[in-house]
């Protein structure tokens, strides 16, 4: 069994049978639709806006959450309708492939890259440079507490919608600090 069929699997045992009337309005009207690995991510318009839906498999269990007002902890109809519309198109889910940094030479890499590497890996990273996570969350002029709460949901599967910002500033700070010293210091013996 491939990965897509037993992703397949854990999804129908999860949402067993049709989505229900709410659901089912949502169903199949998706778009930025991704898969990375066991994860699965679009978004859909609801009636207070645009969402962000995700499902999850892994660690013997399935999570999903929804950024509306009531889909924090999963249990949300647009969750049942993503779940639905994965199961009757997964191909519609345009895989992602886990990028290296060091491929990373233009903007399809660059999401490519920040889709496949989680906030928590990157203030590791950080740390091991030396910058707290309160130091770098003070440099971007963010409380660390909202910090911490970004890199929270992201590993509980919901999302705050300035984690591909956050990211980006995190992998930023990373890169300028790993860069040779001589590249910095180019052209100042002519």
């Amino acid at each position: 069994m491939s990965d897509i069929e037993t992703f397949e699997a854990v999804i129908q045992s999860r949402w067993p049978g049709p989505p229900g009337e709410k659901a089912a309005r949502y169903v199949g009207h998706f778009t930025d639709r991704t898969r990375t690995g066991s994860k699965i991510v679009a978004k859909v318009v609801g009636n207070h806006g645009a969402y962000t839906v995700s499902i999850a498999a892994g660690g013997g269990g399935v999570t999903s959450a929804c950024s509306c007002y009531i889909g924090k902890g999963g249990y949300c109809h647009h969750c049942v309708a993503l779940a639905h519309t994965f199961l009757r198109d997964p191909g519609s889910f345009r895989e992602i492939q886990p990028t290296p940094r060091e491929a990373v030479g233009g903007l399809p890499e660059l999401q490519a890259y920040l889709a496949g590497v989680t906030l928590e890996e990157l203030l590791a990273q950080l740390k091991a440079h030396r910058i707290t996570q309160k130091a770098f969350a003070e440099g971007i002029g963010m409380s660390p507490r909202h910090l911490d709460a970004i890199k929270s949901a992201e590993l509980h599967n919901h999302f705050f919608h300035e984690l591909g910002a956050t990211k980006l500033a995190a992998l930023w700070v990373v890169e300028h600090l790993e860069k040779p010293k001589a590249d910095s210091h180019a052209g100042v013996n002519r």
